[in-house]
Protein backbone atom coordinates (compact mmCIF):
# COMPACT_ATOMS: atom_id res chain seq x y z
CA UNK A 1 0.00 0.00 0.00
CA UNK A 2 1.44 3.71 -0.79
CA UNK A 3 0.42 6.09 1.65
CA UNK A 4 -0.09 9.83 0.76
CA UNK A 5 -0.15 12.51 2.88
CA UNK A 6 -0.47 15.36 -0.18
CA UNK A 7 -3.26 17.61 0.63
CA UNK A 8 -5.31 17.26 -2.74
CA UNK A 9 -4.14 13.39 -3.02
CA UNK A 10 -6.22 13.31 0.45
CA UNK A 11 -8.61 15.70 -0.04
CA UNK A 12 -12.44 14.49 0.37
CA UNK A 13 -13.36 16.83 -2.15
CA UNK A 14 -14.70 15.14 -5.27
CA UNK A 15 -12.83 18.41 -7.98
CA UNK A 16 -9.49 17.17 -6.46
CA UNK A 17 -10.19 13.67 -7.73
CA UNK A 18 -7.90 14.37 -11.45
CA UNK A 19 -7.22 11.70 -13.81
CA UNK A 20 -5.36 12.61 -17.10
CA UNK A 21 -6.51 15.65 -19.14
CA UNK A 22 -9.24 14.50 -22.22
CA UNK A 23 -12.57 15.44 -23.27
CA UNK A 24 -15.62 14.27 -25.09
CA UNK A 25 -17.01 16.55 -27.99
CA UNK A 26 -20.43 15.85 -28.97
CA UNK A 27 -23.49 17.16 -31.36
CA UNK A 28 -26.21 15.59 -32.39
CA UNK A 29 -25.16 13.31 -34.52
CA UNK A 30 -21.38 13.22 -33.80
CA UNK A 31 -19.30 12.24 -31.01
CA UNK A 32 -15.46 12.14 -30.30
CA UNK A 33 -12.51 12.20 -27.76
CA UNK A 34 -9.31 14.56 -27.33
CA UNK A 35 -6.80 12.33 -26.58
CA UNK A 36 -7.17 8.51 -24.99
CA UNK A 37 -5.45 8.84 -21.39
CA UNK A 38 -4.23 5.56 -19.04
CA UNK A 39 -7.69 6.74 -17.79
CA UNK A 40 -9.46 6.44 -21.32
CA UNK A 41 -11.54 2.93 -20.48
CA UNK A 42 -13.06 4.13 -16.82
CA UNK A 43 -13.47 7.82 -18.40
CA UNK A 44 -15.56 6.33 -21.17
CA UNK A 45 -17.29 3.89 -18.21
CA UNK A 46 -17.42 7.03 -15.70
CA UNK A 47 -19.72 9.34 -18.61
CA UNK A 48 -21.61 6.28 -20.10
CA UNK A 49 -20.32 7.01 -23.44
CA UNK A 50 -21.97 4.42 -25.86
CA UNK A 51 -21.26 6.36 -28.98
CA UNK A 52 -17.84 7.51 -30.83
CA UNK A 53 -17.11 8.22 -33.86
CA UNK A 54 -13.48 9.27 -33.93
CA UNK A 55 -10.75 10.19 -31.59
CA UNK A 56 -8.57 13.37 -32.28
CA UNK A 57 -4.85 13.62 -30.94
CA UNK A 58 -3.25 16.67 -29.55
CA UNK A 59 0.30 15.10 -29.45
CA UNK A 60 2.14 11.49 -28.75
CA UNK A 61 3.38 11.98 -25.22
CA UNK A 62 2.69 8.25 -23.47
CA UNK A 63 -0.16 10.75 -20.98
CA UNK A 64 -2.28 11.61 -24.03
CA UNK A 65 -2.72 8.09 -26.32
CA UNK A 66 -1.58 5.29 -23.86
CA UNK A 67 -5.75 4.09 -23.54
CA UNK A 68 -5.55 3.81 -27.08
CA UNK A 69 -6.00 0.08 -27.35
CA UNK A 70 -9.50 0.31 -25.43
CA UNK A 71 -11.29 1.66 -28.55
CA UNK A 72 -11.28 -2.11 -29.19
CA UNK A 73 -14.91 -2.10 -27.77
CA UNK A 74 -16.12 0.22 -29.73
CA UNK A 75 -15.09 -1.62 -32.82
CA UNK A 76 -17.11 -4.62 -31.47
CA UNK A 77 -19.96 -2.80 -30.79
CA UNK A 78 -20.31 -0.22 -33.97
CA UNK A 79 -18.84 -2.69 -35.97
CA UNK A 80 -16.06 -0.20 -37.40
CA UNK A 81 -12.88 0.21 -37.22
CA UNK A 82 -12.43 3.66 -35.43
CA UNK A 83 -11.01 6.97 -36.67
CA UNK A 84 -7.83 8.19 -35.55
CA UNK A 85 -7.15 12.05 -36.57
CA UNK A 86 -3.48 12.58 -35.91
CA UNK A 87 -0.45 14.75 -37.53
CA UNK A 88 2.41 13.16 -39.22
CA UNK A 89 4.12 13.45 -35.84
CA UNK A 90 1.32 11.53 -33.49
CA UNK A 91 1.31 8.85 -35.95
CA UNK A 92 4.60 8.02 -35.86
CA UNK A 93 4.35 7.77 -32.31
CA UNK A 94 1.50 5.66 -32.30
CA UNK A 95 2.65 3.29 -34.94
CA UNK A 96 5.94 2.58 -32.61
CA UNK A 97 3.83 2.47 -29.22
CA UNK A 98 1.04 0.63 -30.67
CA UNK A 99 3.11 -1.69 -33.56
CA UNK A 100 0.17 -4.88 -33.27
CA UNK A 101 -2.28 -2.19 -34.27
CA UNK A 102 -0.37 -1.31 -37.52
CA UNK A 103 1.55 -4.59 -38.29
CA UNK A 104 0.28 -6.54 -41.77
CA UNK A 105 -0.18 -9.76 -39.68
CA UNK A 106 -2.56 -8.50 -37.29
CA UNK A 107 -3.54 -10.95 -34.14
CA UNK A 108 -7.50 -11.39 -33.98
CA UNK A 109 -9.38 -8.82 -31.49
CA UNK A 110 -6.60 -5.69 -31.90
CA UNK A 111 -8.28 -2.51 -32.45
CA UNK A 112 -8.82 -1.73 -35.83
CA UNK A 113 -7.88 1.66 -36.89
CA UNK A 114 -7.90 4.06 -39.41
CA UNK A 115 -5.82 7.03 -39.16
CA UNK A 116 -6.53 10.33 -41.23
CA UNK A 117 -3.95 12.77 -41.98
CA UNK A 118 -4.42 16.39 -40.17
CA UNK A 119 -1.85 19.44 -40.08
CA UNK A 120 -3.22 22.70 -39.75
CA UNK A 121 -6.08 23.62 -42.27
CA UNK A 122 -9.64 23.68 -40.87
CA UNK A 123 -11.29 20.10 -41.39
CA UNK A 124 -14.68 18.11 -40.17
CA UNK A 125 -15.30 15.31 -37.86
CA UNK A 126 -19.00 14.52 -38.41
CA UNK A 127 -20.98 17.80 -38.30
CA UNK A 128 -18.36 19.37 -36.22
CA UNK A 129 -16.02 21.69 -37.96
CA UNK A 130 -12.62 21.61 -36.21
CA UNK A 131 -9.56 24.28 -36.28
CA UNK A 132 -6.08 23.24 -35.52
CA UNK A 133 -4.25 25.92 -33.42
CA UNK A 134 -0.59 25.42 -33.39
CA UNK A 135 1.15 25.71 -29.79
CA UNK A 136 4.61 24.96 -28.40
CA UNK A 137 4.84 21.90 -25.58
CA UNK A 138 9.08 23.05 -24.74
CA UNK A 139 9.85 22.54 -28.38
CA UNK A 140 7.37 19.99 -29.35
CA UNK A 141 4.89 20.84 -31.65
CA UNK A 142 0.95 20.60 -29.83
CA UNK A 143 -2.54 20.57 -31.55
CA UNK A 144 -4.69 22.60 -29.82
CA UNK A 145 -8.71 22.50 -31.28
CA UNK A 146 -10.99 25.18 -31.58
CA UNK A 147 -14.62 23.88 -32.67
CA UNK A 148 -16.51 27.05 -33.21
CA UNK A 149 -17.27 29.08 -30.24
CA UNK A 150 -14.69 26.54 -28.02
CA UNK A 151 -10.86 26.55 -27.52
CA UNK A 152 -9.11 23.33 -26.21
CA UNK A 153 -5.55 23.94 -25.35
CA UNK A 154 -3.16 20.95 -23.43
CA UNK A 155 0.23 20.09 -23.05
CA UNK A 156 1.83 24.35 -23.99
CA UNK A 157 3.91 26.80 -22.61
CA UNK A 158 4.19 29.21 -26.27
CA UNK A 159 1.59 30.35 -28.57
CA UNK A 160 2.64 32.56 -31.64
CA UNK A 161 1.30 35.06 -32.23
CA UNK A 162 -0.32 33.95 -35.58
CA UNK A 163 -1.89 31.13 -33.49
CA UNK A 164 -3.64 33.79 -31.11
CA UNK A 165 -5.41 35.05 -33.72
CA UNK A 166 -7.25 31.70 -34.47
CA UNK A 167 -8.38 31.60 -30.96
CA UNK A 168 -9.48 35.59 -30.24
CA UNK A 169 -13.58 35.57 -30.26
CA UNK A 170 -13.94 32.39 -28.57
CA UNK A 171 -16.48 32.49 -25.36
CA UNK A 172 -14.87 29.84 -23.72
CA UNK A 173 -11.28 27.86 -23.38
CA UNK A 174 -9.69 25.14 -21.77
CA UNK A 175 -5.59 25.83 -21.17
CA UNK A 176 -3.33 24.13 -19.68
CA UNK A 177 -1.91 25.57 -15.98
CA UNK A 178 -0.03 22.94 -13.88
CA UNK A 179 1.47 24.46 -10.79
CA UNK A 180 2.45 27.57 -9.37
CA UNK A 181 5.78 27.33 -10.07
CA UNK A 182 7.60 27.78 -13.42
CA UNK A 183 7.45 24.74 -15.54
CA UNK A 184 10.32 23.95 -18.51
CA UNK A 185 7.27 23.09 -21.21
CA UNK A 186 3.44 23.91 -19.31
CA UNK A 187 2.39 26.93 -18.81
CA UNK A 188 1.73 28.09 -14.89
CA UNK A 189 -1.29 29.27 -13.31
CA UNK A 190 -0.40 33.13 -13.66
CA UNK A 191 0.87 32.51 -17.17
CA UNK A 192 -2.61 30.75 -18.23
CA UNK A 193 -4.63 33.13 -16.62
CA UNK A 194 -2.75 36.20 -18.45
CA UNK A 195 -2.83 33.97 -21.90
CA UNK A 196 -6.87 34.23 -20.88
CA UNK A 197 -6.60 38.33 -20.27
CA UNK A 198 -4.89 38.70 -23.35
CA UNK A 199 -6.85 36.95 -25.53
CA UNK A 200 -10.37 38.58 -23.89
CA UNK A 201 -12.26 35.35 -23.58
CA UNK A 202 -14.78 35.48 -21.45
CA UNK A 203 -14.91 32.06 -19.97
CA UNK A 204 -11.83 29.88 -19.30
CA UNK A 205 -11.12 26.90 -17.43
CA UNK A 206 -7.64 25.47 -16.58
CA UNK A 207 -6.63 22.21 -17.07
CA UNK A 208 -4.00 19.62 -17.13
CA UNK A 209 -3.30 20.55 -13.16
CA UNK A 210 -1.34 19.02 -11.17
CA UNK A 211 -1.40 18.16 -7.32
CA UNK A 212 1.12 20.74 -6.91
CA UNK A 213 -1.62 23.48 -7.83
CA UNK A 214 -3.63 22.89 -4.75
CA UNK A 215 -7.01 22.16 -3.83
CA UNK A 216 -9.70 23.35 -5.98
CA UNK A 217 -11.87 25.51 -3.82
CA UNK A 218 -9.02 27.24 -2.54
CA UNK A 219 -7.30 27.39 -6.02
CA UNK A 220 -10.78 28.73 -7.90
CA UNK A 221 -11.34 31.71 -4.72
CA UNK A 222 -8.49 33.29 -5.87
CA UNK A 223 -8.68 33.32 -9.64
CA UNK A 224 -10.28 36.60 -11.77
CA UNK A 225 -13.97 36.44 -12.86
CA UNK A 226 -14.89 34.08 -15.33
CA UNK A 227 -11.92 31.74 -14.78
CA UNK A 228 -11.97 28.39 -13.02
CA UNK A 229 -10.13 24.93 -12.53
CA UNK A 230 -11.76 22.79 -14.62
CA UNK A 231 -12.86 19.33 -12.97
CA UNK A 232 -13.56 15.52 -13.88
CA UNK A 233 -17.07 15.32 -15.26
CA UNK A 234 -17.30 19.13 -15.65
CA UNK A 235 -19.53 19.64 -18.48
CA UNK A 236 -20.13 22.67 -21.26
CA UNK A 237 -22.66 23.54 -23.64
CA UNK A 238 -22.63 25.48 -26.28
CA UNK A 239 -25.08 26.72 -29.54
Amino acid sequence: MIACDCAVCSSADTKDKRLRSSILVESEATSFVIDTTPDFRYQMLRAGVKRLHAVLFTHPHKDHVAGLDDIRAFNFFQQQPMQVYANALTQAGLKKEFSYVFSEKKYPGVPEIELVDIAEEPFMIGDIPVQPILVWHMNMPVLGFRFGKFTYITDANRIDASEMEKIKGSEAMVLNALRQAKHISHYTLDEAVAIVQELGIPRAYFTHISHQLGRHTEINDELPAGMELAWDGMELYFN
